[in-house]
């Protein structure tokens, strides 16, 4: 037995393309979660915001008035956010570690070395650096988030952002709880238990 959720496609579904620098894109994904329009997608990179609207065909087009920029393709803009959700754009590809940093959405840009991909009206940010690992766990945590070593790297330090002591005594105390053998997953997450 199987039970299925389906929701009907929107009625109308566009991507509209900005030019902008990544702190005035922050700002605007910031200011348009906090207003009643159909937003369903942003993706800042490399200067450019897409931002995928969705819903009654009335709500999209005041939207689009509202936010500007320019209509992407239909094909190109399904091809966008299909490559960034399974990470098959040309930015995902290459040797340098990718970073996933989640932090709050009005957090500045970080300052970090490297390239950045800004997800979810700017709280989820891919970062491809060579960048030390306590750096950028470091600017994650200044921003009141974490950073977890996604792909490549020097994982030796382990790929979680390290926790505070009390975290890491709530974190041992569960596993413990749910664990008493210590048998499942052992260095999994951290590497003494």
């Amino acid at each position: 037995e199987a039970s299925l959720k389906v929701l009907p496609a929107p009625a109308m579904e566009v991507t509209v393309r900005l030019t902008c620098g990544e702190e005035e894109a922050i700002a605007l994904m910031s200011d348009w979660a906090g207003k009643p329009l159909p937003v369903t997608g942003t993706a800042f990179l490399g200067g450019d915001l897409s931002v995928r609207l969705s819903g009654a065909k009335p709500a999209v087009e005041a939207a689009m008035s509202r936010i500007g920029g320019y209509l992407v393709d239909r094909a190109a803009a399904a091809q966008f956010w299909t490559g960034i959700r399974e990470q098959a754009t040309p930015w995902f590809a290459g040797e340098l570690p990718l970073w996933r940093l989640s932090v709050r959405a009005t957090t500045p840009p970080l300052g970090l070395p490297g390239t950045q991909l800004i997800e979810w009206s700017g709280a989820l940010r891919w970062l491809k650096s060579d960048a030390d690992a306590a750096v950028v766990c470091a600017a994650a945590k200044a921003a009141g988030g974490h950073a977890t070593l996604f792909r490549g790297g020097d994982k030796s330090a382990g790929v979680f952002q390290p926790l505070s002591n009390e975290l890491m005594k709530i974190h041992r105390r569960l596993k413990e709880t749910l664990d008493p053998a210590g048998i499942l997953n052992r260095g999994r997450l951290y590497p003494d238990f």
